[in-house]
Parts: structure tokens; sequence; C-alpha cells
């Protein structure tokens, strides 16, 4: 009997469709209320009228309300989610003060070895002025009283260091640059 349902089968989904007419909104109700979700609630009802269709000769037996019964099913069912998320570990929601890594910190590590080596291959007066410049942050006044050097020496100097770094990396020189 592939194509015709049975007795047994109609019955049991009008037994389903009677249940959910009758209790439906009582167990959606209690769902909800259990779980704060109104989504997750309606799962719930649904898995409890699947467990009913699945056990017709519990809602029959008339030994208990079928309300309770399946109430108490809905709580079980509620439960067992409950039991189940505590078993997995708890999932941690990107926020705004925990900012996802955005791009591999080697490629950082690597350019700072390649701009040390260049550096190195600097004569010492250059690397000097571009250490006082660049890397400890003094402007032009400061660089030459530190370094006992007027203010031209310390721009020309800086100047022609970074032209010899450009040269060293292979980038063309800036139009107008003699």
């Amino acid at each position: 009997m592939t194509g015709t349902r049975t007795r047994r089968q109609v019955a049991d989904e009008a037994l389903v469709r009677t249940l959910f007419a009758e209790h439906g909104k009582a167990m959606l109700a209690y769902a909800t209320r259990l779980l704060g979700d109104r989504a997750a609630a309606e799962d719930v009802v649904q898995e409890a009228l699947v467990r009913a269709w699945r056990n017709p000769q519990r809602v029959t037996d008339g030994s208990r309300s079928v309300r309770a019964w399946l109430l108490t099913v809905v709580r079980n069912l509620v439960v067992d989610r409950a039991r189940a998320r505590a078993a997995r570990p708890t999932e941690v929601a990107e926020s705004p003060t925990t900012v996802a890594v955005s791009r591999d910190h080697s490629t950082a590590v690597v350019d700072s070895i390649v701009v040390r080596e260049a550096l190195d291959g600097l004569s010492p007066e250059y690397r000097e002025v571009l250490e006082q410049v660049y890397l400890r942050g003094h402007t032009v006044p400061e660089t030459a009283a530190h370094l006992g050097i007027p203010a031209g020496t310390v721009k020309s100097r800086s100047h022609r260091a970074l032209r010899a770094l450009r040269e060293s990396f292979g980038s063309p020189q800036p139009v107008g640059a003699a």
C-alpha cells in the first residue's frame, strides 16, 4: 500500500491535528516562557507533537491528562536543549573590544628586518640622522643639537639617506629628484 494511506495513518494524523488545535496555544506559551525565544519554542512544540504522533497510545490511554503529558514532554525537551548547550563549550561572540586579526603579522616582521638591513647598509652619518628624525621623532633642530651638526646638514643627510634607501629597495626616484 505505497500510494494509499492506512486507517491508522489517517487516525494518527487526525489525533495530532486535534492535539494541536486543543493544546497547541498552551504548549507554545509554556515553551516560550521557558525558553524566552518564540522560534525555539515553536521547534519544541513541533517535536512534542511528533512524539505524540509516534506514541499515540500514551495520549489515548486515558490514564492521565493529555495536556499534562504534552506539557511534560515540552518541559523535558527544553531541559534536553539546555543540557545539550551546556555540554558544548560556550561560543564567544566577536565584540568591538576583541577585533579579529586583520592580517598575518609575519609580513610586518619581514618588513622590519628588510628595513633594518637597509639602514645597516647606510653610512653611520646618514643612519644617525634617520634614526633621530624618523625613529625617535625628533625635529630637525633637535636632531642638529643632539648630533652637534648644523640644521642644513641634517636636512641634506636626511634627503641623501632616503634616496639611498629608495635605491636599495629598487624604487624609482620621485619626479624632480636629482
